[in-house]
This record gives structure tokens, sequence and C-alpha cells, in this order.
């Protein structure tokens, strides 16, 4: 802890002349490469009611002082040493070590020694606010090397070791998290490496192609085959039986991301083809999980009644990120069901099950993590990016800065929290992806989404902005330094 205050005192001061005034900001980490010829996104696409860019077109100038104002000058001192703990655990314990593939991964959960899909892409989200690329890339090398035949890949993995759920397709990420590489350094071309006779494009393709045989039912829609654990949202078993809104979703930005690579790669057939895919998915997606009379999207049976599947899950919010939602099943999804402090708008907002399902729960000591009513910083990411685009800014900003509130109320970063205290629970600490909640009232203020596919450049959060820089530690960690820097150019 002496070593990490005494790193931190040089951006305390530097925070300190920021309270009396703001920095300048709005410094880009761009792609070496645009996007001039991406094929057109088909998909429905929700008109917000006033877009960030619109709302905030000063915040380049005004959006640190707007986020110092609305936290105190308390929060805002406190913040460079809570950064600089949070990068010292990173570097210290995050990064776990495949001897296989020469090189380490970003593992949020190193400490039970496995790297996990969606983690990885949210992990390196958090990564973007100091220019680190490196795990961007290594993450995703490490899932693909270990892609089988028929194009599975198990949704965690553990050096040396096959884990229970290796038979679990992994989330569809990891296009993604290749692109989010790509964005900050421009580096694209190693996709085209060959690992054990295939590609590593050609390996995202047919992992893509394995999710496609998981439509039980000929619709042209998928279900988790392996339920909540392979959801990710662990033990939501009440409602992952069937069609799930969430994968699908998650699937329409795989093929979104996986259009924008092939034409990074001049393959232009291929990327019409994907764009193709993930439009006609958006378009079932509104249709088929929207239930006009609850209003809310729920995951519905394979069987010949596709039922829903009636159980309010956060998962349901998941079209908001996408903006695949219309503007009015937004205003139904808003106003009947996030706000309703019945329901998700608990305390410490979003409860990740409503609380008035029957199996709502804070504490749960038969599954390793709870979904069905704590809050979770990922969800809330997501959906506070997903107000933005439908122009809920009051409600998007009040996620924000409450999801802020509640890592800082707690003396280290947790896994989860609970949505009536605010109580953390989980890992202590955890360097995984709650620490996105640093930095949402500042993606908030600044109209920034890192998560937004078609954004060409990124920003700098923590090391341009906040002035607090990541140490990378090259003797805890082994790059793969053939095929880029550590940081991006």
């Amino acid at each position: 802890m002496y070593r990490i205050i005494l790193t931190a005192l040089p951006v305390l001061l530097g925070l300190s002349a920021l309270w009396a005034r703001p920095a300048a900001i709005g410094q880009t980490v761009s792609s070496n490469s645009q996007m001039t010829d991406a094929p057109e996104r088909r998909h429905v696409q929700a008109p917000a009611k006033s877009t960030p860019g619109k709302t905030r077109s000063t915040s380049g100038k005004h959006a640190v002082t707007r986020f110092r104002d609305r936290i105190g000058e308390s929060a805002w001192n406190s913040l460079p040493l809570r950064l600089n703990k949070v990068n010292h655990d990173i570097d210290n314990h995050g990064y776990l070590d495949f001897p296989e593939a020469a090189f380490s991964a970003l593992a949020g959960y190193s400490e039970y020694e496995e790297v996990y899909d969606w983690d990885s892409y949210f992990e390196n989200i958090y990564m973007s606010y100091y220019g680190v690329t490196t795990f961007t890339q290594n993450n995703a090398k490490i899932f693909l090397q270990n892609e089988r035949e028929d194009g599975l890949i198990a949704r965690a993995l553990k050096p040396g070791e096959s884990l229970p759920w290796a038979q679990q397709q992994a989330k569809p990420f990891l296009a993604q998290l290749v692109l989010l590489g790509g964005r900050q350094n421009g580096r694209y071309s190693w996709l085209e490496d060959k690992y054990n006779g295939r590609t590593y494009y050609e390996r995202l393709t047919l992992y893509l192609a394995k999710w496609s045989t998981y439509d039980l039912n000929g619709v042209g829609l998928v279900v988790w085959p392996g339920g909540g654990g392979q959801s990710g949202m662990d033990n939501q078993s009440s409602r992952t039986q069937g069609d799930g809104v969430d994968i699908n979703c998650y699937l329409v930005r795989e093929w979104e991301a996986m259009a924008i690579l092939a034409c990074k790669l001049g393959r232009a057939s291929d990327a019409n083809t994907f764009q193709e895919r993930a439009a006609a998915l958006s378009a079932k997606i509104q249709v088929y999980f929207w239930d006009d009379r609850n209003g809310f999207f729920y995951d519905r049976r394979t069987d010949s009644g596709a039922a829903f599947i009636r159980v309010k899950s956060v998962a349901g919010f998941i079209p908001l990120w996408l903006g695949i939602a219309t503007p009015a099943q937004a205003k139904r999804l808003v106003r009947e069901h996030l706000l309703n402090t019945r329901e998700f708008w608990l305390k410490y907002p979003v409860a990740t099950y409503a609380h008035t399902e029957p199996d709502f729960v804070q504490y749960e000591t038969s599954v390793g993590c709870n979904w069905r009513g704590p809050a979770w910083i990922v969800t809330n990411y997501m959906i506070m990016h997903g107000l933005m685009r439908y122009g809920y800014m009051a409600e998007a900003k009040q996620l924000a800065y409450q999801s802020f509130d509640l890592v800082m109320k707690n003396a280290e970063t947790r896994e989860y929290y609970n949505s009536e205290t605010g109580e953390g629970i989980g890992l202590n600490p955890f360097w995984g992806w709650s620490t996105l909640a640093y930095f949402m009232p500042l993606e908030f203020e600044m109209g920034y989404d890192p998560s937004d596919l078609d954004a060409s450049a990124m920003q700098r959060l923590g090391s341009d902005v906040l002035g607090v820089t990541f140490p990378l530690n090259k003797k805890t960690m082994r790059l793969d330094l053939d095929k880029g820097a550590a940081f991006s150019q």
C-alpha cells in the first residue's frame, strides 16, 4: 500500500489542480485504418430522442468539471488512489500465464486461475482507458487456439486443465474483443496468421458457425445449451430454458464485429454476409422476444408452443444496448420496469432479477456468483449506454453516478453488490469488470461509448484525461511481442 500511495501522490496533486482548472481533454487514439467502406448497418437502429453527441457538444471541454463537481472534492481526491490500487492489483495478480501459448492473458478471476469469455471483453475496455491493447490479442488468441475441429471453444480456460464446462461454447464476444484492440492500434493482419493450419479469421468464423447449431426449433434463434452457467448469469436457471434474448443480442454484435473485421481484411463479400445475418437476427429479436402484454423482452421456450418464459431478468434490457428495441418498446422497458422501484430500480440499481420474482435473493451460497438480485456493474454499464442511445439522459446519468458511488462506498472494488444496501459481495478485492464503474460518469459526461462497434477512435480516459497511468510490469507478464506492442500507438 505504501508503494501505491507514493505512486498516486503526483496524480493526486494533478487532480487537485484540475479542481481549480479542468484539464484539456478529448485526445484520441485512432485506428491506423479508418472504416471507409463498412457494410451498411441494416438492423433497426433506435432513433435517440437526443443523441449523446448533440446533447453534450461541449462535453470535451467541460466533462471533467461536471464529473468533479458532481462527486465532490473528497471522492475526487480519493479517485486516483483507488485507481492506482486497482491497477496495482491487476499488474500484480491479474495475469494468467498459459505456458503452451508462451504469453499471458488478462484475468479478472485469476484467483481461480481461469479466464472467461465475456469478461475478457469488458476487462479490456477498462485497459483501453490506459491505451493497453496487448490483452485484446492475447485473450482472443488463447481462446481461438483452444478451438476444437467443430468450432467449439470452452467458455472458460485454465492453464493445463480441462474445466467441467469445457463442452459449453464461449459466449460470442471474441470478434468484439479483436475489434476493440484494432480500433486502438490498427492491427488486424494477425487474423491472417495460421495456428495449426487454420487462420485466426477462419477460427472466428468457425466458432460463430458453431453457435448456429444451437437453433433447436428452426426459427433462427439460439438457446443457451448450458443454461444459466453458460450465460454468465450463473444461477438464472428459472429463465435460461429456451431461446435467450441475451445470447441472440450478443450474436448480433458479434456478427457486426465480424463484418467490420472482414472489411478491414478486404473481404467485402464476407462483410456483407455477416451484416445481413446481424440484420436478420436483429429483426427477429425485436419481434420474437417482445411481450407486448407485459412490455418486456422475455426468453421463449423452444417447444411447439414457444411460450414466453415470463421471468423478469436484467437480460431483458440488453436490446437497449444494441438499439434493437423500437422507441415505443424502449419507453415501456424504461418506464414500466427499469425505473420501477418494486422491480429493478432498488436503492442501488440495477437489480439483476426483478424484486417481484419469487426466487429473488441477495445472497446465494449454493453458487459462486449470484445473478438473482444483486447489482452487477457490467449490466449497469450496458444499460447506461442503452439509455443514452435512446435519449434517456437523466436516467443514464443517475445510473452512471450511482454505479460510481457504489464502488466508492466500499473499501475495495467488489465482484457484485447488494442492490438494497450497497454492500459489496463476492471476491474481495476484485479487479475485473466492476472497475468500469469508476469511468461510467466520465463516459456519460463525454458522450463516449468504447463499446460502440462503429466508432473509429478510442479515448484514454485514465491516462490522458485523469492523468492516472498503468504500470504494466513486464517481469510479471509475458507479452506476445511478435505481433504488437503492449500500448496502442
